[in-house]
């Protein structure tokens, strides 16, 4: 059980709502953003690491899964423990500065209603390359559907990565977990695919298999809640979503992708799909534009869902205002 608030172990409400509000309203060039930081640090270790072979690629992909994450969270922990000890608001300041740099609900959002944007004034190029900010899909040979599919499945997909998962670490480790898992999600995004980072990213990717086992499975949970608040006025259909994710929810590569994404396509009615690889919700027809707009209201709702339930658990536990 999480006991009560210590300095710096559990961000306070007051950083908790104050992390919220920055991510509603304030958008960090890449320049000052911590997990910027976080990637030109290990980007030049990837690059001092050998690419071929399976035994000593794979060993330097071992070291770094482990050790970077591990390296972030003691970082963050001593600094809120410095922060700590010179003043409250600079302890508030940070746990929100930190909290707003793991889970990123409306950066998501904004990013997907942008290319929405663009698809409404017919200009595919611009959307095109706005999708390059949501997923590493290549956007060069899709037309207004096929960004429709690419966003609608980032959207779903991403919900649990930058939101219910980091919320998740929160809750069970407090700031440093969720910075640690952040670090995890980071290293997968950067080196954990198949390709040139084959055996390098292998120990990147199955880690972040197992740290979003859990929360993939509760992002489609959430998006169903959502689905029953939101009503049938938007064409949502709950059973439908759950009949969706019953039968594709393991069609993916990934054992936790296919759960969001198979209740989003299900709950919309919309088929999602990656030529040569996974079909969701084969028996309906492929996303238009327009769909963009109803999973938009559906991962916000779920998104903010997930983020009221948060703010609860760590008042049951009895949070104070640091």
């Amino acid at each position: 059980m999480v006991g009560p608030v210590t300095a710096g172990l559990y961000p306070g409400l007051l950083a908790y709502g104050l992390a919220v509000l920055l991510d509603a309203s304030v958008r960090l060039p890449s320049a000052l953003h911590p997990v910027a930081w976080f990637g030109k640090l290990a980007d030049r270790l990837i690059r001092r690491a050998p690419l071929a072979g399976p035994v000593r690629a794979g060993i330097s992909g071992l070291v770094l899964a482990t050790l970077l994450p591990w390296v972030a969270a003691c970082v963050a922990a001593l600094a809120l423990g410095i922060a700590a000890r010179v003043t409250p608001a600079l302890l508030i300041g940070l746990e929100a500065l930190l909290l707003y740099c793991c889970v990123c609900l409306y950066g998501l959002l904004d990013a997907a209603r942008k290319l929405a944007a663009a698809l409404g004034s017919g200009d595919i190029a611009a959307a095109r390359q706005q999708l390059t900010w949501l997923c590493s899909r290549d956007p060069s040979q899709l037309d207004a559907s096929g960004l429709a599919n690419g966003a609608i499945e980032s959207l779903a997909e991403n919900l649990s990565d930058s939101v219910v998962a980091p919320l998740f670490y929160l809750l069970c480790l407090g700031l440093p977990g969720a910075v640690a898992y952040r670090a995890i999600n980071t290293l997968d995004a950067m080196i954990g695919y198949r390709g040139r980072y084959e055996w390098l990213g292998k120990a990147a990717a199955r880690l972040d298999d197992v740290a979003n086992f859990i929360p993939a499975r509760l992002t489609a949970l959430l998006l169903a809640a959502a689905a029953l608040t939101l009503g049938a006025a938007r064409g949502l259909s709950l059973r439908r979503g759950i009949a969706v994710w019953s039968s594709d929810r393991a069609r993916t590569a990934s054992p936790n992708a296919g759960h969001p994404m198979a209740m989003a396509a299900g709950l919309l009615g919309v088929r999602l799909d990656k030529p040569q690889q996974y079909v969701l919700a084969a028996e309906a027809a492929p996303p238009q534009p327009a769909d963009i707009e109803r999973a938009l209201a559906l991962c916000a709702r779920a998104g903010q869902l997930a983020l009221v339930i948060a703010a609860l658990v760590l008042s049951l536990a009895g949070v104070r205002l640091v």
